[in-house]
This record gives structure tokens, C-alpha cells and sequence, in this order.
């Protein structure tokens, strides 16, 4: 009798089979040889090809061109990077002119703004991922010139993970999510990533970067935006300086604990968005400053590092960072998708008096961004859309393509011509037309990386040195919990053994809480720091800082009221939170409306909280508003509290630096506003 018919496989002999084809598959692998797409053998997959070690990128280097472009096209619609982002419209306006360093009319220019947009954005999450990922955040600012657009395309972090653009799909590759289950989303906390930064040890100082407080800003308002690379500004006489672009936030560089930031995701994964667009509508316009950091072309080797390392920053005490002008934020987009997804950065963007470096990365960039835009945005004619489209006319001989609008007339497109008058016809230096700086560039064709790159811990070094304590203690803990994601204990010993060489006892530390075995020597410890470097060294100010008011029914509106009014004279919002929405009345008949209640916000959407109560407060009150406060107080944050606010603050044992009791402040209102924008108070005791 034959046995029945079953689809249940054989697991044993099916486990087996697997086995036999994953052996043969790792046997495979090893034989394997890196290719291009058309099956050439490549002998080097690190460096571009160059004119010289520190040359120029060569257009003819097909390996690179075929890298990048795959990787520019293998996501429509949305963007590979920076795919999470929010804008907003603004002007720029000079302090004083630059003619002596530059020809760019809006850098000379100081009787008239230009205008400005700008797209602030996480880098690897996708477009619907939450904000408050720890990540690099882009900064990018579009300059409407009369000379045409110019685009710093920025990032809040001065330095970056590779040095060489042929990296950057690599990089990509292991940030983004693990092909095989698309996880995780818009977070590092895995093993591609890491065993990437093992591997490829030139990211050591952006990593500093990205496991300290940087990579948590509070706002978009309150993060620092810098080139990156570095450029030149060339004056109308041709003599060219070495520069870095730097925005400063007006109201400091402040930071979300990681703890916050993972509650946010849940309570509001639009914080970042939501923050921008509602300061705007209010009124708080974000206010940044254009700082220039400049060297003269002279004194390109006096440093002891290469200036055109992108994975190198210029210490501010050694090259101080000169503002220039003030770039403030003031209209909100009209639709989302019409300016800030369509909008075309390019840090090819440049007008007269701004040009490239040698940078390797830079160079890269320049080829990729162009590209990019071409498959995401669907041709060539990305320029005319009104996000696009510069200020000043513009004529060529381009013609036709996808998404044309303009309506050319006439036989004529080609130069040169006699139909046409020999129309349009190239610009001279004297009327405006951008020269390229002429730089002597010689050496042999190499795929190599100059030995002034080669140093990839010093600055690392000299970013923890300038780390506070606490800020120390944070990137502790941000290395701990995203290596204790990493399921291989092999890329986890690898990062420990890595960051030895950034500090011995930052491994250690890091080494207790993952598993692996903690290193016991490590390079030697220097003694630099750079200042400029902690954001405990910042601006401080109360300025669009939100306050949580607890109240309920019964309580006195004539001190509510006058604490409120002292609150918002300093540019502080101030929303009521309660039991329900509407209005709370006071026992004196003043009303307030409370814009939340305790279901629909959270103690980690304010920067502040004002405990009020009223005379109507039952259990159920106070066991929310004993939540919240000790939820805010948890996080270092500013606690004021007045009447029954009190007796809860007391019960709950809360108390220390940052919390003010109006019983026991003789100027209660002002010693809370000196408490908010102090933005947290490290020193008290928690738990």
C-alpha cells in the first residue's frame, strides 16, 4: 500500500541540502573577484582615479562613474539619503562685504537679502521614518543670487564617515537597512553598519560625532549646519582662500536625551517638522548665523592634517569662525511635495567667486548629485521647476527632454551661430561669467589616497577631549546600546579594539556592558581639546522654549496669569495641559484653554513644566501630573510649581537644581526663566 501524499517536506534531508548550498556558496565567495558591471576586473575599489595623490577626480575613471550611478538610481521616487525632510523659506542678509575674498555679488553685497530655502532632513531613514533617529541631519540652504543659485549642501555635522566618493555606496549600503528583512529602519544599531566602521577605520571621527548628543538635536532651530568640505573663495583680482561654511543657530546647539528621543518617536515621530512649522507660524523665526572659517592658500600645509580631509575638522581656537551674516527663516511651504521633495540641491551649485577643491569626496559629489536628480526627478529639466528655478533668467542651448516648460522659438539651438546673431553668446569675466581658479594640476594617473588622509584618530581623540562629562557619559551609553544590537560578537570586538585608539578607557567602558573582551592597551592619550566643541559651550537662551502648565479647575488665575505674561515677555510658550481639552476656569473666573490633555501629550514634548493644579484636583489628577513631572524631571529639564503643584513636588521628592517653588523664591517667575534656558540641569540627583 503506497504511503500518502504529503507537501510537508523532509526537514532533515531539507536542512542538509541547505547546508550543502550555503558551504558551497561561502566556497563560491572566496573565489570570487570585484568587477564592474560589464565583468572588468578591478584592482582597487578605495580611491578614485586622480591627477595625483591630492589631484582632482578624472572623468574617464569608469569604475567610479558606473559605481556611482547605480547606486545614484536604485531608489524612485524618493531620495537614497535624506529621504526624511522638511523646509522652509527665508532670506539672507550680509553683515559686512567679502569683496576682498570673494567676486559673488551676495557675499559683496550688503544693502539688499537674498533669498533662501532650506531643507533640514535625517539621512537613512526612509521618507515616512520617524525624526528623532539618532543621526546626521542634512542642512541644506538654496541662495537665490542674481547671478544664479548657489546650494550649501551641509550636514549638522562638520565631518564625514569616508573620504573618497567611490566610498559612499559602500557607506550607504551598511547604514541603510539589512537587505535581507529591511530592518532596522532609520537606525545604525546593526551589523552591516558596524562592521563597516570596523572595517573601514576613516569613519572613527564621524562616529564620535554620531554617538554624542549631535546626532539628537532638539530642533531643527537649535542644530549646527556646516559645509563639510572645503572650498575656495576667489576674489576679483584671482587670489584664492581655502574656506568652510558654518550656520549658527542663534539660540544655541541644544540636544534631546536618547531616552526622549525614543518616546518622541511614539508620542510624535513629526516632532522635528512640527517644531519648525508651528515656530514659524508663530512668529519665532530661526535665526542662524553664516560663519566662514578661512585660510589663505599660503598656508595650506601649516597644520598637521591635510584641510582637504573631509573626515577632518579646522579647530575654531586655530582657525576662528568669522560671521558674516544672519540667514533668518519666515514663510512655511505652501506644499510639501511641490518645494521640499522636488527641490534639487547640488553642491555644484556655485556662482563667480565660489569654487571646488581637490577634495575627494567633494569631487565625487559633483558628479553624483546631477545624476541623482535625473532619475529622481525624471530628466533633465529638474531646474524648471518654481522650487527650482533661479531669480535670474537663464538662456542655453538645451533643448526638449522630460518635464520641458519652456517654449523655445526660433531654428537656432547650437553655438556657434550666424541665424541668431551668434545668440546667446558666453559671458566674459568683466560681465559676470564664471571663470574657473586656475590651480597647476600635475602627476600621474593613480587610484591612491595621499598619506596626509592616513591619520584617522587624532581628531577623534581631540573630539572626546572636548567632550563635558556628561556628554562623555552619553556617548557611553549611545556606543553600548547600539553595539548591543550587533548580534556578532566578532564586529562588536572589532569596534572596542577600534575605538582603543580613540581612548583606552572609552572601550573599556564600552567593552563592560557588550559582551567582549575589553582591550588593555590603546594609542596614546593627548591633551587637546577644542572648546567650541561641547555643546555645554553654547548660547543659552529662554527664547521659543515650550512650558507644560498642569492645571485644573480652581486655581488662581491672578498668579497664573501674571507668571504666564512674564514668561511670554521672554519669548517662552507656555500651553495649558489638563484632564480634558477646553476651558479651565480659575477661582476667580478667569479662564485658560488647555490646548492638550494627558492622553494626547507627553512631559517629553516640552522643554519645561509649570506645576499649577487647582482646588479641583481629584487622585486621578494627580497621580497624571506626579507622572509628568517626574517623567521631565527624569530628563533634566526646568520644573516650576506653585499651590497644590507644590505638595506633589514634595511627595514625589523632587527637588535640586532647576526646580523652583514659588513659597520659596522671592522672584519666582525669573528664577524659572533662568532655569529654562539653562535648558538642563545636569548636576541634580535622580532616582
Amino acid at each position: 500500500m503506497s504511503k500518502p501524499f504529503s507537501n510537508k517536506p523532509n526537514l532533515s534531508t531539507q536542512e542538509n541540502s541547505k547546508q550543502k548550498q550555503l558551504e558551497q556558496y561561502r566556497v563560491d565567495d572566496r573565489n570570487k573577484r570585484l568587477t564592474t558591471n560589464q565583468g572588468v576586473k578591478v584592482t582597487e575599489d578605495e580611491f578614485s582615479l586622480k591627477a595625483g595623490e591630492r589631484g582632482p577626480t578624472l572623468l574617464e575613471d569608469f569604475h567610479f562613474r558606473e559605481k556611482m550611478t547605480h547606486f545614484d538610481h536604485e531608489r524612485i521616487p524618493e531620495r537614497i539619503v535624506h529621504a526624511r525632510g522638511f523646509s522652509a523659506h527665508g532670506e539672507f542678509q550680509l553683515y559686512e562685504s567679502l569683496e576682498r575674498y570673494t567676486r559673488a555679488k551676495f557675499l559683496r553685497d550688503t544693502s539688499k537679502p537674498t533669498p533662501v530655502f532650506v531643507r533640514f532632513s535625517t539621512v537613512a531613514g526612509s521618507r515616512g521614518s520617524t525624526e528623532t533617529a539618532r543621526d546626521a541631519r542634512g542642512f541644506a540652504t538654496k541662495f537665490y543670487t542674481e547671478e544664479g543659485n548657489y546650494d550649501l549642501v551641509g550636514n549638522n555635522i562638520p565631518v564625514f564617515f569616508i573620504q573618497d566618493a567611490i566610498k559612499f555606496p559602500d557607506l550607504v549600503h551598511a547604514v541603510k537597512p539589512e537587505p535581507h528583512n529591511e530592518m532596522p529602519q532609520a537606525a545604525s544599531a546593526h551589523d552591516t553598519f558596524w562592521d563597516f566602521v570596523a572595517n573601514n577605520q576613516e569613519s572613527a571621527h564621524m562616529i564620535m560625532w554620531k554617538m554624542s548628543d549631535r546626532s539628537l538635536p532638539r530642533s531643527f532651530r537649535m542644530m549646527e549646519g556646516f559645509g563639510v568640505h572645503t572650498f575656495r573663495l576667489v576674489n576679483e583680482e584671482g587670489k584664492a582662500h581655502f574656506v568652510k561654511f558654518h550656520w549658527k543657530p542663534v539660540l544655541g546647539v541644544h540636544s534631546l536625551l536618547w531616552d526622549e528621543a525614543q518616546k518622541i518617536s511614539g508620542q510624535d515621530p513629526d516632532f522635528h517638522r512640527r517644531d519648525l512649522y508651528e515656530s514659524i507660524e508663530n512668529g519665532d523665526y530661526p535665526e542662524y548665523e553664516l560663519g566662514l572659517q578661512i585660510i589663505p592658500e599660503e598656508e595650506e600645509f601649516r597644520f598637521d592634517f591635510d584641510i582637504l580631509d573631509p573626515t577632518k575638522l579646522w579647530p575654531e581656537e586655530e582657525v576662528p569662525v568669522q560671521k558674516v551674516g544672519k540667514m533668518i527663516l519666515n514663510r512655511n511651504v505652501d506644499n510639501v511635495f511641490a518645494e521640499s521633495e522636488q527641490v534639487a540641491f547640488h553642491p555644484g551649485h556655485v556662482v563667480p567667486g565660489i569654487d571646488f577643491t581637490n577634495d575627494p569626496l567633494l569631487q565625487g559629489r559633483l558628479f553624483s548629485y546631477t545624476d541623482t536628480q535625473l532619475i529622481r526627478l525624471g530628466g533633465p529639466n529638474f531646474h524648471e521647476l518654481p522650487i527650482n528655478r533661479p531669480v535670474c533668467p537663464f538662456h542655453n542651448n538645451q533643448r526638449d527632454g522630460y518635464g520641458r516648460h519652456t517654449i523655445n522659438k526660433g531654428p537656432v539651438s547650437y553655438h556657434k551661430n550666424s541665424i541668431a546673431a551668434n545668440t546667446p553668446a558666453p559671458a566674459s569675466e568683466a560681465d559676470g561669467g564664471y571663470v574657473h581658479y586656475q590651480e597647476k594640476v600635475e602627476g600621474y594617473k593613480v587610484r591612491a589616497r595621499s598619506d596626509s588622509f592616513k591619520d584617522h584618530f587624532s581628531q577623534a581623540k581631540l573630539f572626546w577631549n572636548s567632550m563635558s562629562q556628561i556628554e562623555k557619559l552619553h556617548i557611553i551609553d549611545a556606543f553600548r546600546f547600539e553595539l548591543g544590537k550587533v548580534e556578532r560578537e566578532s564586529i562588536r570586538q572589532q569596534v572596542v579594539d577600534m575605538f582603543a585608539n580613540v581612548s583606552l578607557s572609552l572601550s573599556q567602558s564600552i567593552a563592560e556592558a557588550i559582551g567582549v573582551t575589553a582591550p588593555r592597551e590603546g594609542a596614546a592619550e593627548i591633551a587637546d581639546s577644542s572648546p567650541a566643541l561641547s555643546q555645554l559651550n553654547t548660547t543659552f537662551h529662554p527664547a521659543t522654549r515650550k512650558v507644560a502648565v498642569l492645571l485644573k479647575d480652581g486655581f488662581d488665575g491672578a498668579k497664573v496669569k501674571a507668571v504666564l505674561q512674564e514668561l511670554e515677555a521672554q519669548g517662552i510658550r507656555p500651553e495649558v495641559v489638563s484632564d480634558k481639552l477646553g476651558m479651565v476656569k480659575g477661582m476667580d473666573g478667569m479662564e485658560l484653554k488647555a490646548k492638550h490633555s494627558f492622553l494626547t501629550t507627553h512631559a517629553v514634548l516640552f522643554d519645561a513644566v509649570y506645576a499649577v493644579g487647582g482646588g479641583e484636583t481629584d487622585t486621578k489628577f494627580r497621580k497624571n501630573a506626579a507622572a509628568f513631572l517626574k517623567e521631565a524631571f527624569d530628563h533634566f529639564k526646568p520644573i516650576a510649581a506653585s499651590g497644590a503643584g507644590e505638595q506633589w513636588l514634595k511627595e514625589e521628592k523632587l527637588e535640586g537644581p532647576g526646580v523652583v517653588i514659588e513659597s520659596a523664591s522671592g522672584k519666582f517667575a525669573k528664577s524659572f526663566i533662568e532655569a529654562i534656558a539653562a535648558h538642563r540641569h545636569w548636576d541634580r540627583k535622580i532616582g
